[in-house]
């Protein structure tokens, strides 16, 4: 199949789409000049049950829904566009509204980025000790967009909101300087939209550093759900296999971070004999997606999804809370629902599938299981725990949380037992050098600098 992007500027030429009354297709066109939209030719053709696109999780996963913005952001866009705007006026207009959906959640920017001889590192983030994060800068869109996306600012056109870099000596430095590092994760956008040469750039000068403290290569990709066809037919498809078996082969041990939301893209011919072909060279594919309302918000459907993951001979990795950036309003659960998700759908799969960890929210601190609710001592609460924290001594500690069935994120829960803070509280604001008083001041003052200089950051 040859590949076949839409966007804003050709989604009306979708054969499907004549079906579809004027006011779906306006509220695409509102809320995709704000958040990020491209659907191609397999998702249209192969995911989406058209009969009942208004219901179907595929279309709600890539199409944008006026639901999706909160009402008085769709109504200024709306407005303008009905005005007959520039594109100026509405690139500063949507500028302005993005900053109001949280564009880097849990202090990416401001407390991820790393330094190397003086300089920061634009394309790398190192969160936890024994994992840098690595955005080649030819990575940097995907096949299709999700319209759930946490990194949807890397696909909004604003450069200052972008992590990015082609360098990838600069990183092999900074893990020459950091041996505790052991995994490197290619992320984006989608590392796999790169042609197999870059690819093989950024690899083999990984492999041929000779790194001894590295043992891990992960690739963080949506490929398998929404384009297949990258592993079977693209013209340089076999070349992408010969070099994750060139990892495999040198001792690396590489692992494929397959997104998938729904079993439905796990039902096509195309991705089942994707993840065969993937899995002859070696690499091992993890999966892992957020709980989604209007996608996955069932614990049939998650049971489902790992058991037919691993049938197919993948490893279910990660169930996440829905970031709390971009449509957050549209595809958030509580923490309470979100765990009794988790909690049935776990109960139905056998040993096997329960590699899984979850529900987990990938917050500033760190990631934060919820384990469970339970009552202690008369006080019903959230019992939590770090799988991945900025201090590693953090981790395997359970703590508490006074149980509300209104709270969708970390910061909306309050300690138990009358405690002031979580036990890392102190540690982390220190550790930062976080004045949480200053933090919505900082915010406030960004955004009179954006508007100051009319839209335009420099």
């Amino acid at each position: 199949m040859k590949y076949q992007t839409y966007t804003l500027r050709n989604y009306k030429e979708i054969p499907q789409l004549k079906n579809v009354p004027e006011e779906y297709l306006y509220n695409i066109e509102v809320v995709g000049n704000i958040l990020p939209f491209k659907t191609n030719n397999y998702v249209v053709n192969e995911l989406i049950e058209w009969d009942n696109y208004a219901e179907d999780p595929m279309f709600c996963l890539n199409f944008p829904q006026r639901e999706m913005l909160r009402p008085d952001h769709f109504e200024s866009m709306a407005g303008l566009l009905q005005a007959g705007a520039d594109r100026s006026q509405i690139s500063r207009l949507a500028n302005e509204i993005r900053l109001d959906l949280n564009p880097h959640p849990a202090g990416q920017l401001e407390h991820n980025v790393p330094t190397y001889k003086g300089e920061p590192l634009p394309g790398v983030q190192h969160k936890y000790r024994e994992t840098a994060l690595f955005f080649p800068s030819q990575g940097q869109t995907c096949h299709a967009y999700c319209t759930f996306c946490f990194r949807w600012p890397q696909f909004s056109g604003i450069s200052n909101m972008k992590f990015a870099m082609k360098q990838t000596d600069l990183l092999i430095g900074y893990l020459r300087e950091h041996p505790e590092i052991s995994d490197v994760l290619f992320t984006g956008g989608d590392p796999m939209v790169m042609s197999a040469n870059n690819l093989a750039t950024h690899l083999e000068a990984l492999l041929d550093a000779k790194l001894p403290g590295l043992k891990n290569i992960r690739i963080g990709t949506k490929t398998l759900a929404f384009w297949p066809y990258r592993y079977l037919t693209d013209p340089d498809a076999d070349s992408v296999l010969d070099i994750f078996k060139k990892v495999v082969d040198r001792g690396i041990h590489l692992a494929f971070m397959a997104h998938f939301s729904h079993p439905a893209e796990l039902s096509t011919n195309a991705v089942q004999d994707a993840v065969g072909r993937i899995l002859k060279t070696g690499a091992q594919i993890r999966t892992q997606s957020p709980v989604l309302n209007h996608i996955n918000a069932s614990a049939d459907i998650w049971a489902s999804m790992w058991k037919q993951q691993v049938s197919l001979g993948m490893v279910p990795y990660y169930m996440f809370v829905a970031r709390d950036t971009g449509a957050k309003e549209y595809f958030a659960l509580p923490l309470a629902r979100t765990w009794q998700i988790f909690r049935k759908a776990y109960g139905q799969v056998s040993g096997i599938c329960r590699t899984v960890r979850g529900p987990s929210m990938s917050t500033n601190p760190g990631k934060v299981q919820i384990v469970g609710v339970t009552e202690i001592h008369g006080e019903r609460i959230f019992v939590l725990n770090f799988l991945q924290a900025r201090n590693p001594e953090w981790v395997g500690r359970p703590f508490f949380a006074a149980y509300t069935e209104k709270a969708y994120w970390l910061n909306d829960l309050r300690p138990a037992f009358g405690k002031s803070e979580f036990f890392y509280s102190r540690e982390f604001r220190r550790r930062l050098k976080i004045d949480e008083d200053s933090m919505g001041i900082y915010a406030e003052e960004l955004g009179r600098v954006f508007r100051k200089c009319s839209g335009k950051w420099y």
